[in-house]
């Protein structure tokens, strides 16, 4: 681990405080290493994952001998000196071709990981579209079953989604939504025993034309690169390490109002309770809603009479 040294000047210590925690957490930096042994395939897929990554990236032109399931100090050793979240490490040898080690950082220490092989690819200058703009923000889209159901699916989701989310954003201009990745697997069997369906991995760009109404009509054109994965060793996170990591501070926690609530619809309900009104004082004299009109004076009037007559007549009898 790096010692923790006091900074000797004021850029220093923008550079310490630019890593400290922080209540929302930006776009994380990946590293895009290669091992030892590497083929030329697995070294142009780092290259076009590093340009769907950037400027949010660090690629590693050396090569490393780095085993990270067996050993992972190194890697949380580049995770600190670059102040970086996310690896992409990348191997070929016989027993897994054209690999890539998928590695999560929480506190410059290793949370997750997951090996996927490169089984097909089309490379980005294969396309005759108009390149990503760096720090673009994409959407994400996952089709099939599994990534809601099977674990090892849960994990690629999640993992695909914390690489690419980007920096957080308040307002959005559709003119913005320039590209959207597609990640598409078949659904899983409960059998341990038979292998998972490969993840299709593909990136879209997007093409806003005119239409009769007030929205744009919207269409896509593939723009690479085009990866189909097969999954080989995963890693998952430890249950207390994660529960950490997924801590969230108690300012960003919201508040809970007394009486109001929210229905099915989404619709905010509120409970407002009222004290017992006494409307014995309550003025109605000039309210043209409550005032009696001549005829129904006369009425009264008219019935009063009548029962005062008939009280004369029972007291007569009497």
């Amino acid at each position: 681990m790096l010692r923790q040294v006091k900074p000797k000047n004021a850029r220093t210590k923008r550079v310490m405080d630019k890593r400290e925690p922080k209540l929302l957490e930006g776009a994380k930096i990946a590293l895009f290493l290669r091992g030892n042994a590497t083929s030329q395939l697995v070294v142009d897929v780092l290259h076009d994952l590093h340009s769907l990554k950037k400027p949010f990236a660090v690629n590693f032109q050396k090569k490393n001998s780095l085993l990270p399931f067996e050993d992972s100090s190194s890697l949380e050793f580049f995770s600190e000196k670059n102040d970086a979240g996310l690896a992409v490490f990348a191997t070929h040898n016989k027993k897994r071709p054209h690999n890539l080690a998928w590695i999560r950082f929480f506190d410059y220490h290793v949370l997750d990981m997951i090996e996927l092989g490169v089984v097909d690819y089309k490379p980005i200058s294969s396309f005759h579209t108009v390149p990503i703009v760096p720090g673009t923000k994409p959407m994400m889209l996952f089709q099939g079953p599994s990534f809601d159901s099977h674990p090892v699916f849960r994990h690629v989701k999640s993992l695909f989604l914390d690489f690419f989310r980007g920096e957080p954003i308040q307002k959005l201009d559709s003119a913005g939504l320039s590209h959207v990745i597609v990640v598409s697997a078949g659904e899983a069997s409960d059998d341990e025993t038979q292998p998972l369906p490969k993840v299709n991995f593909r990136v879209y760009s997007t093409k806003l034309l005119k239409s009769k109404t007030n929205l744009p009509r919207l269409e896509l054109e593939e723009m690479g690169p085009r990866l189909d994965f097969s999954i080989r060793r995963v890693q998952p996170a430890q249950a207390d390490v994660l529960k950490e990591a997924l801590k969230k501070p108690k300012t960003q926690e919201p508040k809970t109002k007394k009486n109001v609530d929210v229905d099915v619809v989404g619709n905010k309900v509120g409970r407002i309770h009222v004290d017992q009104q006494d409307l014995s004082d309550m003025q109605t004299r000039k309210m043209k809603g409550l005032k009696r009109s001549a005829a129904e004076v006369e009425e009264e009037e008219d019935e009063s009479e009548g029962e005062d007559e008939d009280e004369d007549v029972v007291s007569d009898v009497e």
